[in-house]
């Protein structure tokens, strides 16, 4: 039984709220973030709960703590937080944090406008520029994507039959595109989108296995990216993703966007320096772009980019006191 402090600044990145928490991280064992990952999962998820679910939080709550990194090869380690887990990687999240880090001059970079960043899911360099004492904008270089299974069948008790691909961006992703049975996001509303996910998702899960070939750590199809038509005419595409039990993303969400493009370059939709404008459901935009290819194992890959920015509004102490508060370890209601 304790009482627990933990200092917050809070942002959005394109309209998806970021909390970057600056003391009261727990001391993590391991080698390196992923190791650090596994030992927060395993004692301390107590802390993810009380920071993003409800009270302290809501549904689209996401977040991270700073965290030495394994070798002077990167400037910090980010452990993500948020209400659909304690994620490998997090884009809008990584946009939305290094905002934070560098406009508070929390982290001092080696490299002039470059943070090198060390994730569970493995490095990401960002890139940012800097006008007035703000960061404009955050470019960042994320791990290898690809498309990791293709036309699953999945029979929806809302919608009907529906096909999807999976890919992965950093994190696994079922995506939706136009067809038959579903016209488009603009035909649901975001409540709608959310309960077709949560099914769609358990279906995918209990049917079919989702495994990193490079590390089991990072398994099962944790988002649902729902496909729609184009508010801007110079958009190349639009997207609703769907995280945690009753989230739609704000942002067009980076590893969303990462694992789209992937799906798009094997499909030969998309090429090395194209530029794709990815929109989300209420208009904000990333620009991604396929810096170059790779191989993960035995599956073709791309080194994906996305840019974007990020607005800090705020500062907030958080106060989880076991003592006399039911509710310090946050609840959700679905």
């Amino acid at each position: 039984m304790a009482k627990h402090i933990f200092d917050c600044i809070d942002a959005h990145t394109c309209g998806n709220p970021v909390r970057l928490v600056r003391s009261g991280a727990p001391e993590l064992i391991g080698e390196n973030m992923m190791d650090k990952r596994e030992h927060f999962i395993k004692d301390y998820y107590w802390i993810l709960k009380s920071l993003m679910f409800e009270p302290r939080g809501h549904d689209l709550m996401s977040g991270g703590f700073l965290y030495q990194p394994k070798s002077d090869e990167f400037d910090v380690g980010i452990l993500f937080i948020e209400t659909s887990g304690c994620l490998p990687m997090c884009g809008h999240g990584t946009i939305g944090l290094v905002t934070i880090m560098i406009e508070e001059k929390l982290v001092i970079p080696k490299n002039k406008g470059m943070v090198i960043l060390e994730t569970p899911a493995g490095r990401v360099d960002a890139y940012f520029s800097v006008k007035n004492g703000k960061v404009s904008n955050v470019k960042i270089v994320n791990v290898p994507s690809f498309l990791y299974k293709t036309d699953i069948q999945i029979n929806s008790s809302h919608i009907g039959k529906i096909a999807l691909d999976v890919a992965y961006g950093g994190n696994f992703y079922a995506i939706i595109d136009i067809q038959k049975n579903f016209s488009g996001i603009d035909s649901y509303s975001a409540a709608d989108l959310a309960t077709f996910s949560r099914e769609i998702r358990k279906k995918i899960n209990e049917s079919h296995t989702f495994e990193h070939p490079l590390d089991p750590r990072i398994k099962g199809c944790t988002h649902i990216l729902w496909a729609g038509s184009t508010i801007d005419q110079n958009a190349t595409a639009r997207n609703a993703v769907f995280y945690g039990e009753k989230a739609i993303d704000r942002s067009p969400c980076g590893t969303g966007t990462s694992a789209r493009m992937a799906q798009w370059f094997t499909n030969k939709k998309l090429s090395i320096d194209d530029n794709f404008t990815h929109e989300s459901i209420i208009g904000s935009q990333f620009i991604g772009r396929i810096e170059s290819t790779t191989e993960v194992d035995r599956y073709k890959a791309i080194v994906p980019s996305i840019e974007g920015w990020a607005k800090v509004y705020g500062y907030n102490q958080i106060i989880v006191d076991t003592n006399d508060d039911p509710y310090a370890h946050g609840f959700q209601v679905v």
